[in-house]
């Protein structure tokens, strides 16, 4: 893989779990840059406030990585956004085809491929891949991380007054009420500024050190796998929102692990 040659990173690049991640989001990201721009068909799925859309991108964009994982791993299983959960839950790559499809459909790049292997329940391998600006991020459970070659870490930064924190909408979590009322208003007017990039790309500048926190208020398991992964192994800290280190809270708080109970005590409910 181009992204893990001369890397730095030895017997790291050539294991099977991070070049299969890496490989299976590169195959996913290829599909949606193909459709990109070209107007597809939306549907929805879900109901309420879970209703989100969904094209016939996702879909194959998935199916692509699971043909690469399963070439490979043919015992392992799969949870993922488009298809579900099928075969081992012990040993289960965990799939967000186009994590951002409402940017995708709107032509806005801010959208990636989401690949990671969970081992009785712990994230060992994962990647991230946006396909519009070819950016590989990547990471294995105990070799670090890594963003088209390059080793990546959360900044060191411990003042919350001059922290960039991003996240990914603010009227979400309004409407489900995280933190009650006031939380995330709270945090804001501590921190030296915002922005709602919001997806996947949070945890990329969190991960590369260049935001101190991203927070999520409503996300799934596919959503938050292989981000959580590419933080620990950058030197930051990833929880729910709650504090609790899991990926299936619906909710997510990443930082540089500095300012993480900074950053969780502002949002805790009054």
């Amino acid at each position: 893989m181009d992204e893990m040659k001369g890397a730095g990173v030895g017997d790291v690049a050539r294991d099977p779990r991070a070049e299969t991640a890496v490989a299976a989001a590169r195959a996913a990201g290829a599909v949606a840059r193909g459709y990109f721009g070209t107007g597809v068909r939306i549907e929805w799925k879900g109901e309420g406030a879970a209703r989100s859309p969904v094209t016939i991108a996702d879909r194959e964009a998935e199916q692509a990585a699971r043909m690469v994982i399963s070439g490979r791993f043919p015992g392992h299983g799969f949870l993922g956004e488009e298809f579900g959960e099928t075969g081992s839950r012990t040993t289960r790559w965990i799939l967000d085809p186009i994590d951002g499809t409402a940017n995708f459909i709107r032509g806005i790049p801010f959208f990636g491929a989401l690949v990671a292997l969970e081992e009785d329940g712990v994230i060992t391998a994962a990647a991230t891949y946006n396909p519009i600006f070819d950016e590989m991020a990547w990471a294995l459970r105990g070799g670090g991380a890594f963003r088209n070659g390059e080793a990546i870490r959360v900044s060191s930064l411990a003042d919350l007054a001059a922290a960039l924190v991003v996240h990914s909408s603010a009227g979400e979590f309004v409407r489900r009420g995280v933190g009650g009322p006031h939380g995330l208003n709270r945090l804001l007017r501590r921190v030296g500024r915002d922005r709602g990039f919001g997806d996947y790309y949070g945890y990329v500048l969190v991960a590369a050190g260049q935001a101190e926190a991203m927070l999520d208020p409503y996300a799934a398991p596919w959503d938050l796998a292989a981000p959580k992964l590419l933080v620990e192994e950058a030197g930051g800290r990833f929880t729910s929102l709650g504090g609790n280190d899991s990926i299936y809270e619906r909710g997510a708080v990443a930082t540089n692990g500095s300012l993480h109970e900074a950053v969780l005590e502002l949002i805790r409910p009054e």
